[in-house]
């Protein structure tokens, strides 16, 4: 078994509360959208910009993976 070195374990901790903030933000814009009658494109808006974090804490999360193997 490895060990994860410095580096690694930050960023996996980086992309994790990216994960965990973005898509507990989502969540109550969604919820409050839905109560004010926010417009589709706006919430669009929204659901692209939680598709970006999760896009790229997916990439931070395969790098770590390869630079393990």
């Amino acid at each position: 078994m490895k060990l994860i070195d410095p580096k690694s374990r930050s960023q996996t901790r980086l992309a994790s509360l990216v994960i965990l903030i973005a898509m507990v933000i989502w969540m109550i814009l969604q919820w409050v959208g839905g109560k004010i009658g926010l417009e589709a494109r706006y919430v669009f808006l929204l659901d692209f910009f939680a598709l970006a974090a999760f896009a790229w804490s997916l990439l931070v999360l395969i790098r770590v993976w390869r630079r393990r193997q």
